[in-house]
């Protein structure tokens, strides 16, 4: 099942109005894969390619496609997978362009459109190896609008969408933009908000309590968008954006784990 909408958004706009160059932290990084994980380039042009790194546990298990935040890299998340495969989970850790291994540079447009051939190589890797049908999106903070992107438009063989300190309203964006108040602009917000709330998989968010950078109400807010489904919030006592695998690491990966172990039939 695809949601679809008759309207989609023109993410371009925020480029075109200087935000994208402001948005974005990239960092590159060539550090090799520990033992067991593998580094991949994910085509998105001829001149363009993507970095990502799988961490795999067990191909029987359910796998994550990750799409990192702001900032990060995927060989920040060498000590970090141990974790998901505490949980019996692997995980698949997609870059943006300019970040890590990958070429080209950052836009909104590309940070969501490419999306697409990700998750064309996610199901192809794990297809190849047989890696079992339990497949799950995540997104952290900036990784929720490709996460987003994924379930709304390439939900097929996914079982369910994971945001973490994610903003899924894009309102704030337009608005710094200077363009919520103009025709374009409320139809970029608008088009966004009905994209959210035609997504049909499971959801599972997970927010710090007091994170400053996206707060709370942003999570409460896509929960609310997303009418057309089940969607949790896991919040976190005393965690802000940065801090939620430090302060709540169980509660986190419990969260994770009961919602990937959760028995669904079919796929969206």
């Amino acid at each position: 099942m695809r949601a679809m909408t008759t309207d989609q958004p023109n993410y371009a706009l925020l480029d075109d109005a200087g935000l994208g160059g402001a948005m974005f932290y990239p960092r590159p990084d060539d550090r090799p894969p520990p033992p067991g994980a593998s580094d991949h380039q994910i085509e998105i042009t001829p001149a363009v390619s993507l970095g990502a790194r799988f961490y795999p546990t067990d191909p029987a298990g359910p796998s994550l496609l990750y799409f990192h935040g702001n900032g990060e890299v995927a060989s920040d998340h060498d000590g970090i997978a141990p974790l998901y495969h505490d949980i019996g989970a692997n995980l698949f850790v997609a870059e943006f362009r300019g970040y890590g291994q990958s070429t080209g540079d950052p836009t909104v447009a590309a940070l969501v459109g490419d999306a697409h051939p990700a998750v064309a190589y996610f199901h192809q890797l794990l297809d190849d190896q047989g890696f079992s049908a339990e497949r799950y999106v995540m997104g952290r903070s900036l990784g929720a609008h490709p996460a987003l992107e994924v379930a709304a438009n390439a939900a097929e063989r996914f079982r369910g969408l994971i945001l973490e300190s994610g903003a899924g309203n894009i309102r704030r964006s337009v608005e710094r933009a200077g363009l919520l108040e103009t025709e374009l602009g409320g139809r970029l917000a608008a088009a966004h908000d009905a994209k959210v709330r035609g997504i049909r998989l499971p959801v599972l968010l997970i927010h710090g309590a007091v994170d400053t950078l996206v707060p709370l109400n942003t999570a409460e807010t896509t929960r609310d968008l997303l009418t057309s489904t089940a969607a949790r919030l896991e919040v976190i006592p005393g965690a802000g954006h940065n801090d939620l695998l430090w302060i709540g690491r169980d509660q986190y990966f419990r969260a994770i784990a009961d919602f990937v172990s959760t028995p669904r039939t079919g796929t969206a």
